[in-house]
């Protein structure tokens, strides 16, 4: 897992976090304003959600080493064009492609191939391995990204993020994702034709509550992600000050999941999504209400990452174990494209906000809107969860003929999602 896991550090950091200091260096130097910049983010986010589900269902399939090393071949030449750009449709085709390859390379892919190699209901030890390693993202991508555009310019720093993606993130994919290994062959689901654990998965309640509150924390963590620099330079703060408060986000999500590992590792993906999302409008609070000074910011930093850190767990282990460790990889890309609609969504209306109120206040009020709304998602989810055993020892291999939802053997017994199944 530490091959996947270096990778995943330089998928994000080049391809997701890179993007906010990159965009202001870029609206200086082009005269672009912030909504033209972010828009081409949003672009990209919107085709990322269109190939979600398809990236998913070819990694269901054994694809998962050609979808993400060839993403990240893919990604690093796309990089290579966003550095030549002087006019903004080549700018918005470049980032649009970017985000595309971020659906084939970041955390949801990745998660599929774990899926794969220790299945679904194993998955969890190797979910929260990579997530530790990516929780480095911020704080090594940050400084680098700072020091290379200080030095070589944005175009100069873009390039080198292109090469990282091509030497680094497509050979360690390549290298390190061995189909031939994988102890998890997806058993067939009956139905009308395609996939029956998905159809099934569609029609649970649960499924969709996860998928509003999955929604709206992609939505709050990329309003955040990418306004949060600017956010600290238009209340005073110096470019070291912002730069070392937002590396702690990095550290702070390693933090959580090494709690989480050490101290709670049996705690199940409802106790724990319902339990951290408070982090979320905390974190705004602290902005808030306080005054920005430098610790301020580090603590509002901290209190953000630690939430991001263990819902990022939460994300991988949901599935399986409140909806279906069936198909794990298109019922992911369906929540996926949820998320990154929202994710798509949040940028462009955070700075919307911004210019249309004059500051970040009323844009740090709707956050806090979208965290609350996050967690009576994760509320109602909690709720709506069943597990209900069968009798031990019955044979039945799918649900899918009797439209009860998924059904998976667990220590030879049968589990039912359906409440009213017994």
């Amino acid at each position: 897992m530490s091959g996947l896991g270096i990778a995943q550090i330089c998928s994000w950091g080049s391809l997701y976090y890179s993007f906010p200091q990159i965009a202001a260096a870029m609206e200086k130097d082009l005269g672009w304003s912030s909504t033209e910049v972010y828009g081409a983010a949003t672009a990209g986010m919107l085709l990322s959600a269109l190939v979600a589900v398809p990236v998913g269902s070819a990694i269901d399939r054994g694809h998962g080493r050609w979808v993400m090393s060839g993403g990240a071949l893919l990604a690093g030449l796309l990089l290579f064009g966003w550095s030549g750009v002087s006019d903004l449709l080549w700018f918005y085709v470049c980032v649009a492609g970017i985000g595309a390859m971020q659906a084939a390379t970041l955390y949801e892919p990745a998660f599929a191939v774990i899926a794969r190699r220790a299945g679904p209901l194993h998955a969890r030890a190797g979910i929260t391995a990579v997530t530790l390693w990516a929780g480095f993202a911020a704080s090594v991508f940050f400084p680098l990204v700072e020091f290379l555009m200080v030095h070589l310019g944005w175009r100069g720093a873009l390039q080198v993020l292109g090469g990282i993606n091509i030497v680094v993130c497509a050979s360690l994919y390549c290298f390190v994702i061995q189909p031939s290994k994988d102890q998890y062959r997806p058993m067939h689901v009956a139905g009308k034709g395609g996939n029956g654990a998905l159809r099934a998965a569609l029609k649970l309640p649960v499924f969709w509550a996860l998928a509003a509150a999955f929604a709206c924390f992609a939505m709050f963590f990329s309003a955040l992600t990418y306004h949060l620099y600017p956010l600290f330079q238009q209340r005073g703060l110096d470019a070291t000050s912002i730069v070392i408060a937002i590396a702690l986000i990095g550290p702070a999500q390693v933090g959580g999941r090494l709690l989480i590992s050490l101290f709670a590792p049996k705690i199940t993906a409802r106790q724990l999504g319902s339990l951290i999302v408070l982090c979320f409008p905390v974190s705004i609070l602290v902005l808030l209400v306080l005054p920005t000074w430098f610790w301020v910011a580090c603590v509002a930093t901290v209190i953000y990452g630690t939430g991001t850190g263990i819902m990022t767990i939460v994300r991988g282990i949901a599935i399986p174990e409140m909806v279906s460790p069936e198909s794990y990889g298109a019922i992911s890309g369906v929540i996926s494209t949820c998320m990154l609609l929202a994710r798509a969504i949040g940028p462009l209306a955070a700075a919307w906000i911004m210019l249309a109120t004059g500051g970040y206040t009323g844009t740090l009020i709707a956050m806090l809107v979208v965290a609350v709304a996050m967690r009576s998602g994760c509320l109602k989810a909690a709720k709506l969860r069943r597990v209900i055993p069968a009798k031990a020892g019955t044979h039945l291999t799918t649900c899918a003929d009797f439209e009860l939802g998924p059904c998976f053997r667990r220590d030879d017994t049968l589990w039912s999602r359906d409440p009213h199944w017994h």
